[in-house]
C-alpha cells in the first residue's frame, strides 16, 4: 500500500476512534488479491501465533495440467498500521534532554515532541535489563524474569533473567502478524549464561521475534571496539578503521536496513527496536562531539547551579509542575561544588563534558535514523516513541567518577582525583571506560532526587518521553502528565496497529499483559483525563516502593548506588523505614506524610506485599554486588577442569571459566618453532580489568591486569626452540564465595601466591596482597590462541597477537575454596563484614 493512503487511513483512526478502529481490525479479517493467488494477502485474528496454516483451496488431480494451484494468503498487519520506532536511551534521568528543560542539546527529541506530544510522567524500574524486560513484554520486569539484570540473576522464577514463554514480545506478535521485525544497539535481555556461540539462542533478540538483530548482548560495550553481533554471530566491522564508532555504527546499519526493506518490500511495515549504549558507562563520544559541547561551557559552574538552571528551565517549558519544590543538595553523600580542590573541579567538569557529548552524539545520530524514514515518505504514518532513560542517570562512578566503570565493580568506588588525572586528557577516548562524578547525576535527575537503582525515588525511576504521529496525533507540541509506566507501551502498540495480544504462541497459553495502552492520550480531548494505569509496584534490590492513583509509599533509601558491596539488608520487606507522598501535590516526593496517615501507610503497604505476591517479586533480596558472583546454570556449571585443543575466541564472562575468589592452574603444552615465538596463549578480560598468559619474545609471562591501576606480572625465561609445558599455579588465601551463604562477602578478594614454571621447574613466584573480586572487563570475552577487542597489557602486545608457537593442549584446573566447620562457626558468630574487611553497619528498621 503507497504511503499517502497508508497515512489517509491512520487520519481516519482519529476521526472514528482509536479504540473502535482498532477493535473493529481485529475482529474482522481484511484480505486482498482473488484467493489462492501469488498477490493475496490477509490479517489474522491473531489471537493462536503463528497462524494456523490455511486448508489447501485448489484442485489436486493426477496431472498438474489438469489440477489447479492455490498459494496460502501472505500475512499482513491491517491496513491502517503505522510503522513503530521505539527508542530507548540507557542511564539518563529527568533533567538530560533539552525537551525536558536539559541544557544537553537534543535537537531530535525536541523534533519529535514538538511535532508530537511530550510526556513527564512515564516510569521505569529503576534498571537497565529490567526495564527493557519490561518494555518488550508489557508484563512487570518480575512477571518477565528480570527481578535485576541478567548479570545479577539468581533461581527464582522473578530473577532468572529469562523470559517465559508465555509472555511473547511485542517483536514476536508484530513479526507474526505481518511485520519487519529489527532491533539495534542493546539488548541485555540474553541471559549472560546463555550469551556464548553455542547458545541456545531463543532468548536473543532472533529468538524473541526480531527477525535482524544488530547490537550487543550485555549491559554496557566500549563503544570503540564493541562486542557487537550481526544476529549470533561476533562481527568487527571497526577493525582497520581508527575512530569508528558504535553510535554511528548502529544508526548507519540501521539506515541500510530501513533502505533495504523499502527497495525491496516498500509496502511492509516495520517495528525496530533502536537501543543506544548511551549514555551508559563507558561514556564513549567522538572528539568532534567532545569539542562542540566543551566550546559550549555548559558545566563550568559546578553541579549546584546546573541543577538549578535545569530546576528553572524546566518551570519555563512547563514539563514540571510550578509549585514543585527542590530539595537541599545531599551534603551528607555528595559535597557541595564550591567545597571541592580546584583540581578536582577541572577533572569533574571534563567528566560531564564527555557524558553530555555522548547525550548530544547519540541523540544526533537518531535523528539520522528519522530522516531516512522521512525521506522514504513514510514518517507521516510512523509512531515514533522516544524514551529518554531506562532509569535514572548513574551514579555508579561514585562521588569521584572514575576512568574505569570494572574498577566501580571490584569495589574500587572512590579513586582519588589525583589518580584519576592521569587519565585527563584521554577521557573518554579508547583508554578509559570512564564514568562521572554521581554530583553531575543527581544534578540530572533535576527536579527528583537520588539516581539509578533507587527504586524507591523517583530519581531512580521517573523517566520522560516524547511520541509523534503526525498522521493521527494533531496535538502538536502538546504535554501529557497521566501516570504511565514502560509496560504501558506494548498495549499501545498493540492498540493502534489493530493487533490483538495473542491467547497462545507456540501452542503456549499466554499470561495477560500487565501493561495499560496510553492510546487514548494521542487525541486532544483527552489531554486531561485521568491517568488509566491506576497501580503500580516498583522493587530493585531490596528498595520498594507502591503508587496507588497519586499516592506514593515508598522505602527511605538505605544505600547509595556505590555502596554495593556490603552484607544485604536481611528483611528488605519490613526492615524499612517507611515514607509516604501524595504526587498529585507533591511533583517531586520531596514532603513525607507518613506521620500524617499511618493508616494509609499500612493500607499501601499490604496492597504493596499482594502486587509483589501477584508479580513474582518474592523471595525479596536486597543484596547487590554479592549476586554478580552467585552460581548460575551456565556452560562451566559444576565443572572444575577444561581442557582446549584448538585456538578459540568469543567465549563471553558469564560463560567461561572464573578463577576469581579460587585456586588455579593453567598448563599449556606448546611448541616453540624455529626462531622463536610470541603470541597469546589464553586471555580473559582486557584493557581494563583481566589476565593474560602468553608468549612475547619467546618467555612465557603471565600477567594480572587489576582494573588498569596495576598490572602484576610473572615472566619466565626464552624458551628454546621444541616442544614445553607452561604452567601458572596460583594459590588463593580466602574463604571464597561460600561467605556469602552467610550474608558476608570477606572470602572475596584474598590474596595468593602466584607460581609461574617451565617444564615442572619454578621460574618465578609472586605474591598478590589482593585479587579482583568480582569480575574481569564484561564485555571482553575469553580467548585462546589469539585476544580479540582490546590487550590486557598495550606496553607488551596490540591484539590479536596470535599464538605463533603451536598449542598442543592448554588445561584449566580450577579448586574452589571448601569451608571447614570451624570457619562455618565463625562466620555465623561474626560481625558481617564487607569486601574490603570492614564490619557494616546494618540499617536499623523504622516505624511502620
Amino acid at each position: 500500500m503507497t504511503s499517502p493512503i497508508r497515512a489517509l487511513l491512520a487520519s481516519a483512526m482519529i476521526a472514528i476512534g482509536l479504540s473502535a478502529m482498532a477493535a473493529q481490525a481485529s475482529a474482522e479479517v481484511q484480505t486482498t488479491g482473488a484467493s489462492g493467488a501469488a498477490d493475496a494477502t490477509t490479517t489474522i485474528p491473531g489471537n493462536q501465533l503463528p497462524a494456523p496454516q490455511p486448508p489447501f483451496g485448489g484442485v489436486i488431480k493426477n496431472d498438474a495440467l489438469t489440477s489447479t494451484p492455490w498459494w496460502a494468503p501472505r500475512i499482513v498487519p491491517p491496513q491502517q498500521a503505522p510503522n513503530v520506532l521505539l527508542i530507548i536511551t540507557d542511564d539518563a534521568g529527568f533533567g538530560v534532554p533539552s525537551t525536558f528543560g536539559g541544557v544537553i542539546p537534543t535537537p531530535t527529541m525536541d523534533r519529535v515532541a514538538n511535532s508530537g506530544l511530550r510526556y513527564n510522567n512515564i516510569y521505569s524500574t529503576a534498571l537497565c535489563s529490567p526495564t527493557r524486560a519490561a518494555l518488550i513484554t508489557g508484563r512487570n520486569h518480575h512477571s518477565a524474569g528480570f527481578g535485576v539484570i541478567s548479570e545479577q540473576s539468581t533461581g527464582f522464577p522473578g530473577y532468572n533473567s529469562i523470559i517465559p514463554e508465555d509472555k511473547a514480545t511485542i517483536g514476536r506478535i508484530l513479526l507474526d502478524n505481518g511485520y519487519a521485525t529489527a532491533w539495534f544497539g542493546k539488548d541485555h535481555n540474553t541471559p549472560a549464561f546463555a550469551a556464548s556461540s553455542v547458545g541456545p539462542f531463543d532468548q536473543w533478540p532472533t529468538g524473541l521475534g526480531f527477525e535482524y538483530f544488530y547490537g550487543f548482548v550485555g549491559g554496557d560495550a566500549n563503544q570503540w571496539q564493541p562486542n557487537l553481533f550481526r544476529n549470533t554471530t561476533q562481527i568487527y566491522p571497526f577493525d582497520g578503521k581508527p575512530g569508528w564508532n558504535l553510535v554511528t555504527g548502529m544508526a548507519d546499519d540501521a539506515i541500510d536496513y530501513l533502505n533495504r526493506l523499502n527497495q525491496t518490500m516498500p509496502s511492509k511495515p516495520f517495528f525496530i527496536k533502536y537501543a543506544p549504549g548511551a549514555t551508559h558507562a563507558p561514556h564513549h563520544p567522538t572528539k568532534e562531539w567532545v569539542d562542540k559541547i566543551h566550546a559550549m561551557h555548559l558545566f563550568d559552574g559546578g553541579y549546584n547551579k546546573l541543577r538549578e538552571q535545569i530546576f528553572e528551565n524546566q518551570k519555563k517549558l512547563g514539563v514540571i509542575a510550578q509549585d514543585t519544590k527542590l530539595e537541599d543538595w545531599p551534603e551528607a553523600i555528595l559535597p557541595s561544588w564550591d567545597k571541592l580542590s580546584p583540581e578536582a573541579q577541572k577533572l569533574f567538569i571534563r567528566q560531564v563534558e564527555v557524558f553530555a557529548a555522548y547525550a548530544a552524539y547519540s541523540d544526533h545520530e537518531i535523528g539520522r535514523v528519522i530522516d531516512t524514514i522521512q525521506e522514504m515518505g513514510k514518517l507521516d504514518n510512523t509512531l515514533v516513541i522516544y524514551i529518554n532513560g531506562d532509569n535514572g542517570t548513574s551514579a555508579e562512578g561514585g562521588p569521584l567518577g572514575t576512568p574505569n566503570e570494572v574498577a566501580f565493580f571490584n569495589g574500587i568506588n572512590e579513586m582519588p582525583v589525583d589518580v584519576q588525572m592521569k587519565w585527563y586528557d584521554v577521557w573518554g577516548t579508547e583508554q578509559t571506560y570512564n564514568h562521572m562524578s554521581a554530583g553531575w547525576a543527581w544534578a540530572f535527575d533535576t527536579p527528583f532526587t537520588w539516581f539509578k537503582q533507587n527504586a524507591s525515588r523517583l530519581g531512580g525511576i521517573r523517566q520522560n518521553m516524547a511520541v509523534s504521529w503526525p498522521a493521527a496525533i494533531k496535538d502538536a507540541g502538546g504535554l501529557r502528565q497521566q501516570f504511565m509506566h514502560v509496560i504501558d507501551v506494548v498495549p499501545t502498540i498493540l492498540e493502534v496497529t489493530g493487533i490483538p495480544a495473542p491467547h497462545t504462541v507456540d501452542g503456549i497459553k499466554q499470561a495477560p499483559i500487565e501493561g495499560t495502552s496510553f492510546a487514548y492520550t494521542f487525541d486532544k480531548a483527552n489531554a486531561n483525563a485521568p491517568s488509566r494505569h491506576k497501580i503500580q509496584y516498583f522493587e530493585m534490590m531490596g528498595q520498594w516502593a507502591l503508587y496507588d492513583d497519586g499516592w506514593l509509599l515508598s522505602t527511605k533509601v538505605n544505600r547509595a548506588p556505590w555502596e554495593a558491596f556490603g552484607p544485604a539488608n536481611p528483611d528488605p520487606l519490613n526492615n524499612q523505614v517507611l515514607q509516604l507522598y501524595d504526587l498529585n501535590t507533591d511533583f517531586s516526593q520531596s514532603h513525607d506524610v507518613a506521620a500524617e496517615h499511618p493508616d494509609k501507610v499500612a493500607e499501601l503497604k499490604t496492597l504493596f506485599i499482594q502486587e509483589a505476591k501477584k508479580y513474582e517479586v518474592f523471595p525479596m533480596d536486597a543484596s547487590v554486588a554479592a549476586r554478580i558472583v552467585a552460581p548460575r546454570p551456565n556452560i562451566t556449571a559444576g565443572r572444575t577442569e577444561f581442557t582446549y585443543t584448538h585456538p578459540m575466541v568469543g567465549l563471553p564472562q558469564g560463560d567461561s571459566p572464573s578463577i576469581l575468589d579460587a585456586s588455579y592452574t593453567f598448563t599449556a603444552d606448546i611448541t616453540v618453532p624455529e626462531g622463536g615465538a610470541n603470541g597469546m596463549i589464553v586471555t580473559s578480560g582486557g584493557r581494563f580489568g583481566g589476565y593474560g598468559f602468553y608468549l612475547k619474545d619467546s618467555k612465557p609471562v603471565f600477567l594480572w591486569n587489576l582494573v588498569d591501576l596495576k598490572r602484576v606480572r610473572w615472566e619466565g625465561p626464552a624458551l628454546a626452540p621444541g616442544r614445553h609445558v607452561v604452567e601458572f599455579d596460583f594459590k588463593y588465601d580466602g574463604l571464597g564465595i561460600g561467605t556469602l551463604a552467610f550474608n558476608d562477602m570477606s572470602g572475596l578478594g584474598k590474596g595468593g601466591t602466584g607460581t609461574l614454571k617451565v617444564d615442572g621447574n619454578v621460574v618465578d613466584s609472586e605474591t598478590m596482597a589482593h585479587t579482583l573480586p568480582m569480575i574481569l572487563q564484561w564485555d571482553e570475552s575469553f580467548d585462546i590462541g589469539s585476544d580479540t577487542l582490546t590487550g590486557v597489557n598495550d606496553a607488551d602486545y596490540q591484539p590479536p597477537y596470535t599464538l605463533t608457537a603451536t598449542l598442543n593442549k592448554l588445561t584449566l584446573k580450577v579448586n574452589r575454596p571448601v569451608m571447614t566447620d570451624a570457619d562455618i562457626k565463625k562466620l555465623q558468630n561474626a560481625e558481617a563484614t564487607a569486601v574490603d574487611g570492614n564490619p557494616i553497619k546494618h540499617v536499623q528498621p523504622g516505624p511502620q
